[in-house]
């Protein structure tokens, strides 16, 4: 059985204000006092009003789950020390400038990127799947590709930024877009061209080095995995785990296509482009490209299709029924951007949006 891993980032706030504050550092440095158990699952990431943690491989949802829960715990236990806390948003309801580390690699990205490096402050969900060798992968990552864009919708959690609402309901994977190495890819067709395209681009200077590579997907550069790099961060820890568990299902699912000779969609850059913004701009709440088709359809009809396409995974790895149920709640509650204007509705701030949403992180 393919092993599962998760990297959360998590948003750092005032708990009475709702806005951001630059405590990363003070947080972390409690965590490794602590000298709890995994303590280096915590780590910086580029601005100080954020931090990321990530969870071991795991076969089984259950403990999947068990550990999201007190990974999310821990941060929140660790933030209260500094006045702060911790809340799965995917970007800050609440007007904010970021605070970039002072780490050598955050400080060379600022002088290459400039604003684009400025104003990151976004929260994703990167879900890693185990796979046999780079050969697997590169199939795999060749496979998947249509059906990324639907991930993006299910998890979209980013309505608003600097205190109004984008008009998308992830507005982080628009913002997360403005660096060079990101987004969908072309069909790569074997890991030595893979790896020779990783090599043109790190030759043109323009990055600092293959972590910088910000594929939809890609293959890890320190894990054998998958790393599938489309998501929001999820409000609702249990959407995570939906989320990881389709994942697996899916790289399962593309690894037995090319054992069977099944080749990958053709579909090019520019369709794939186009219903990532599709996803990013309506969530749940609306039409998506089909990955098959590449023509507008409900979201509901994608979302069995993708259901449909991973069902026989699923049912292998013991996770069709918390899938269903998962995808279930999610069309009928929405996706937690349609949370959070819902409590806009309810409460008319959003410093409110923020504290309802402290609440539903540890939940």
């Amino acid at each position: 059985m393919r092993s599962v891993g998760v990297e959360e980032e998590l948003l750092l706030v005032d708990p009475d204000s709702g806005v951001p504050c630059a405590v990363a550092l003070a947080v972390l440095a409690s965590a490794a006092q602590e000298r709890a158990e995994k303590e280096e699952a915590f780590q910086a990431e580029l601005q100080r009003e954020q931090l990321e943690f990530s969870t071991s491989p795991q076969t089984e949802m259950g403990e999947l789950a068990e550990e999201i829960r007190r990974c999310r715990e821990r941060v929140s236990a660790y933030a209260r020390a500094w006045g702060a806390a911790a809340v799965a948003l995917a970007t800050s309801p609440l007007p904010v400038t970021p605070s970039l580390g002072s780490a050598t690699r955050h400080q060379w990205l600022a002088e290459r990127f400039g604003m684009t490096a400025q104003e990151q402050l976004t929260c994703g969900c990167h879900v890693h799947v185990s796979v046999a060798s780079d050969e697997e992968g590169v199939a795999v990552l060749d496979r998947i590709r249509p059906w990324l864009s639907v991930l993006t919708a299910l998890s979209a959690n980013s309505p608003f930024w600097q205190g109004r609402d984008s008009g998308y309901s992830s507005y982080r994977s628009r913002v997360w877009g403005r660096w060079p190495s990101a987004g969908p890819t072309e069909i790569f067709g074997s890991a030595d061209r893979y790896h020779g395209i990783v090599r043109d681009m790190l030759a043109t200077g323009a990055l600092l080095d293959e972590g910088m590579v910000y594929f939809d997907a890609r293959l890890a550069h320190s894990y054998p995995t998958v790393e599938i790099r489309v998501a929001d961060v999820c409000l609702d820890a249990r959407t995570t785990v939906v989320l990881a568990a389709l994942s697996r299902a899916l790289v399962e699912t593309a690894a037995r296509q090319w054992e069977n000779g099944e080749p990958a969609s053709r579909h090019g850059i520019p369709l794939l482009r186009l219903a990532a913004w599709q996803a990013a701009r309506s969530g749940l709440d609306g039409s998506l490209v089909h990955p098959l088709s590449m023509r507008p359809a409900p979201a509901e009809s994608v979302v069995r299709a993708f259901l449909h396409h991973v069902e026989d995974s699923l049912a292998d790895h013991g996770d069709l029924s918390l899938v269903r149920s998962g995808l279930a709640a999610l069309l009928d509650s929405g996706t937690g951007a349609r949370v959070q204007r819902e409590l806009l509705k309810g409460t008319g701030t959003l410093a409110d949006v923020v504290r309802a949403c402290l609440v539903r992180t540890a939940a």
